[in-house]
């Protein structure tokens, strides 16, 4: 069946409108003002999951004190990333966001392959948090109310909810995420200014924004673990054609994204080694863990602040999961409508114009994943192995190679598309940034991959540290191999890789 070629004409109490049947194949548009899209961007960043389980979790592995100074520089490369991503957006608004601005640069076939690779991609980070999620619920179920269950069960039923509220209105989604994300930057806000104000035997020490900190081995790894706390802030184009002025939205709500969070991250961090002091911040972190953030809210701010820190844990992170599943949702729905997805993919839903059959894929490859997890777990109850150090660990770094790699590739893009319209000289600032935060990228993705055995706690030897981030190196042929076929057998297919919904107005145009 054809969706684009026919109209039909209804009447309103206004008078007489005119709709296509082809309108299912484009989001609804004027559903996203600056506030609703910057809330479901940070939702993404998890800030409560980053202090309490981020930045522990680097302090610990990699013995770096100087995490704050870290956050300071990675904000700096992707506000340069920003400077030229943001400018593509005013020029191209398509839900599948990378590979619709990789397309434009680099053309068709590489499109596809980063087509395949942010799906998979936001798939595995969205997956993984299902972990970190399941160990969470099971363990305040087991403290609060004497219950204990396997980590599976309310992992199962969080799939279940962000899929139903996959198929609302992105409005009420952006509610949601907006009411948990600021009580949940309020309580961090609130650790940080205890532990300002009552700071561990070292005083109010400016010791981890010292350069000298970030000498060592573990430098480019620890790279490679903050880098992941700021995934989201990228997800603004996707949401593109749901905004009203999308030129002026997504330019703005990146920047005041990227730049929020490495100001949040880089001073929350350091309020962590104040409150331990410099020079126990690694030792604390290896005793503590995950628990770390808990255990200093515990004696500043009393056992009930805790426990609502950790209740918030929780929603934060069904933030998080709610927030990436719209963005995958959305990707799927782009690839859909440009023939790399099944055309039922490339379809709204017609009660709230949100991507359902997207939405529906993201949801049924989290539960198998999930189940997958489940089945294979033989460990006691509150044992983190599977959920934790394997799901969470695993698909999170995966997910994180995948999206820096599409970072890189888009900076190139992004030069190549403005050389290409002849306006060089007059972007030429833009591109120079964009030049350089690729290449940084390409250096952390260099760094993720040589030390991915580091990365998810496997051994030297583990065949693990080729395996896992050869699923994206899968996902890549996939999605070249894809594009070629295309090219040969479906070229006008190919051609629309990339156009979104100016594709889909020219099919109008045709049939009119």
């Amino acid at each position: 069946m054809t969706t684009d070629s026919s109209s039909t004409s209804t009447s309103a109490a206004g008078g007489g409108i005119s709709t296509f049947k082809g309108q299912e194949r484009a989001l609804r548009a004027d559903r996203l003002g600056t506030g609703g899209l910057l809330l479901s961007v940070l939702a993404a960043t998890a800030p409560l999951m980053v202090v309490a389980g981020v930045m522990p979790t680097t302090f610990a592995v990699m013995g770096i004190v100087g995490q704050p100074l870290l956050f300071v520089v990675l904000g700096v490369v992707l506000i340069l990333f920003s400077v030229g991503y943001a400018e593509m957006s005013r020029h191209v608004h398509n839900a599948g966001a990378f590979y619709a601005y990789i397309s434009r640069g680099l053309g068709g076939t590489a499109g596809a392959g980063a087509a395949v690779v942010a799906l998979v991609a936001y798939n595995a980070l969205q997956i993984g948090i299902y972990g970190i999620f399941g160990f969470e619920v099971s363990g305040l179920l087991a403290t609060y109310a004497d219950v204990e269950i396997a980590w599976w069960i309310p992992a199962l039923v969080a799939a279940l909810a962000v899929g139903l509220l996959g198929w609302l209105k992105i409005d009420v989604n952006a509610r949601v995420l907006g009411v948990l994300l600021v009580i949940e930057v309020l309580l961090v806000v609130i650790f940080d200014i205890a532990a300002l104000a009552d700071p561990g035997k070292e005083g109010l020490s400016l010791h981890a924004f010292n350069p000298d900190t970030l000498t060592g081995a573990g430098v480019g790894t620890a790279l490679c673990f903050c880098v992941a706390a700021f995934l989201g802030f990228e997800q603004a184009p996707v949401y593109a054609e749901e905004t009203s002025r999308p030129h002026v939205l997504v330019p703005r709500v990146m920047f005041f994204a990227v730049g929020g969070v490495a100001v949040f991250f880089a001073l929350s961090s350091w309020a962590l080694t104040v409150a331990t002091g410099p020079s126990a911040i690694v030792g604390t972190a290896q005793k503590q863990s995950a628990g770390m953030l808990f255990f200093l809210t515990e004696s500043r701010l009393g056992g009930t602040f805790t426990d609502v820190l950790h209740v918030l844990f929780v929603t934060g992170m069904f933030a998080a999961l709610l927030s990436f599943h719209n963005v995958v949702a959305r990707y799927a729905f782009a690839m859909g409508r440009e023939g790399l997805l099944p055309a039922a993919f490339g379809r709204t839903s017609g009660t709230s114009g949100a991507p359902g059959t997207g939405s529906l894929l993201q949801t049924v490859a989290a539960v198998v994943v999930v189940a997958a997890f489940a089945i294979a777990d033989d460990k006691p109850v509150g044992d983190p192995t599977a959920p934790v150090l394997q799901l969470f660990t695993w698909l999170g770094n995966i997910g994180a190679l995948g999206v820096i790699l599409l970072m890189a590739a888009a900076s190139l893009s992004v030069v190549v598309f403005f050389v290409r319209r002849g306006a060089a000289g007059a972007q030429a600032w833009r591109l120079v940034t964009s030049a350089l935060s690729g290449l940084a990228l390409l250096v952390i993705a260099g760094y993720t991959v040589k030390d991915f055995e580091v990365l998810v706690g496997a051994g030297p030897d583990s065949s693990l540290s080729w395996v896992l981030p050869g699923v994206i190196g899968l996902a890549l042929v996939a999605g070249l191999l894809l594009g070629l076929v295309l090219r040969a057998r479906a070229p006008e297919k190919h051609a629309r890789i990339g156009l979104g919904n100016e594709a889909f107005q020219l099919d109008k145009a045709a049939s009119s």
